[in-house]
């Protein structure tokens, strides 16, 4: 499996990767570590006890680390939430929305590091 055929099962952005990236050793360095990462752990563990300051930090995290590997989908999801515990912003979700956002999140990336451990599996 390629880098390319990764992105496309995991419906990610290579392009928007490459971008920010630029070396295609650099994409496949970083895309390994994700699933190791934690961030998806941090978003649920906030959500947990829907601590406003932790939800920003934690969703904000995850929208820039997302972002920059190509994984729209998450990233754009981990914007919505972080903009939803924003400081300063007003609560428009009721905590059951949120549950269904985290969910979401949870599954997109369970999806993402199935296809990252496939990639990584086709290389050895």
């Amino acid at each position: 499996m390629t880098l390319k055929e990764l992105y496309s099962s995991i419906d990610g952005d290579f392009e928007q990767a490459q971008k920010v990236l630029r070396v295609e050793k650099l994409i496949d360095k970083h895309i390994r570590k994700f699933a190791k990462n934690g961030v998806i752990e941090n978003v649920i563990k906030a959500a947990e006890g829907l601590d406003p300051t932790a939800m920003f930090e934690t969703a904000h995290a995850m929208k820039g680390v997302c972002a920059n590997l190509g994984l729209v989908k998450l990233a754009q999801i981990a914007s919505d939430l972080s903009e939803e515990f924003r400081p300063g912003n007003a609560r428009q979700m009721t905590d059951e929305q949120v549950g269904d956002m985290v969910r979401e999140i949870g599954a997109i990336y369970r999806k993402t590091a199935d296809g990252i451990a496939r990639y990584e599996n086709s290389l050895m």
